[in-house]
């Protein structure tokens, strides 16, 4: 008998077999990720006749703990389009760093010879990367948990706004949101944009007024959101972006005259 400590408990080898690691199956498939933990929730963008707006919320939610408060999930490319990330906030953070190598080498690559040139891609042009990246690693099984929005203009200066998800699978339209937004914001962007014809009637000043009344909208309803967002305008002039926007004051104060709730009764 083997009356080493480290010997004991263990099953004869002779009469089981050796009591290894091999019980685990190390030598299976590779095993990534597959339900992210810290995510952000839904990204909103709407064309206009001169350009988009697009926005989202500043919160990571630990699951269902509204655990991080200012995440930025808007990220400008090369001053001339966004991009807004749903999904894995790990997975965002590699796509920005990314997409920083890929502004980079676009600028250093870049065939103009003016001194403000700017670099070649544009929207379309990152959109159609950015999807074959995220197609890419869905073909190696191991996805990127993110869903993208990318708004800007294309090679003729016309408002752009497309989506790619973990897929790889796109799809563009007037007006486009992610999460929740797809459900509750969606309805209320087609009411002012149904479709393409009607983006040329669109001011810059209905859009973001729809946008942000579609951010008040996802406060209240959706559990994973948070009162202060970052918005992004992009137009011909370039990218405005405001990242630390918030919905009015009062908040859940209407909340006391409903019936029901708190000491009121029906």
């Amino acid at each position: 008998m083997d009356h080493r400590p480290h010997a004991w408990g263990r099953p004869r080898d002779d009469v089981y077999g050796a009591y290894d690691a091999s019980y685990m199956q190390s030598n299976g498939p590779n095993q990534h990720t597959q339900s992210p933990i810290v995510t952000g929730t839904s990204v909103l963008a709407m064309k206009f006749k001169d350009g988009v707006v697009i926005a989202a919320d500043n919160l990571a939610s630990y699951g269902s703990l509204a655990r991080f408060t200012d995440v930025k999930r808007l990220r400008t490319f090369a001053e001339t389009s966004v991009v807004g990330f749903g999904g894995d906030v790990s997975d965002m953070q590699y796509l920005d760093r990314h997409l920083t190598e890929l502004a980079i080498d676009e600028a250093y690559t870049s065939t103009t010879t003016t001194t403000n040139a700017q670099p070649t891609l544009n929207a379309r042009n990152l959109h159609k990367y950015m999807s074959k990246l995220l197609y890419h690693r869905r073909s190696k099984f191991d996805p990127l948990w993110n869903h993208l929005l990318v708004a800007g203009l294309d090679e003729s200066g016309a408002p752009f706004l497309a989506a790619a998800d973990l897929l790889g699978t796109t799809f563009t339209s007037p007006s486009l949101a992610t999460g929740f937004g797809s459900m509750l914001a969606q309805p209320i962007m087609r009411g002012l944009v149904p479709d393409e014809a009607s983006v040329a009637n669109i001011t810059r000043e209905q859009a973001v007024n729809c946008i942000r009344e579609c951010m008040k909208v996802l406060f209240y309803r959706d559990a994973r959101s948070l009162d202060v967002y970052s918005l992004a305008i992009v137009t011909k002039d370039g990218v405005e972006l405001s990242e630390n926007e918030k919905l009015e004051a009062q908040s859940w104060a209407f909340a006391d005259r409903i019936k029901g709730y708190g000491t009121q009764t029906v």
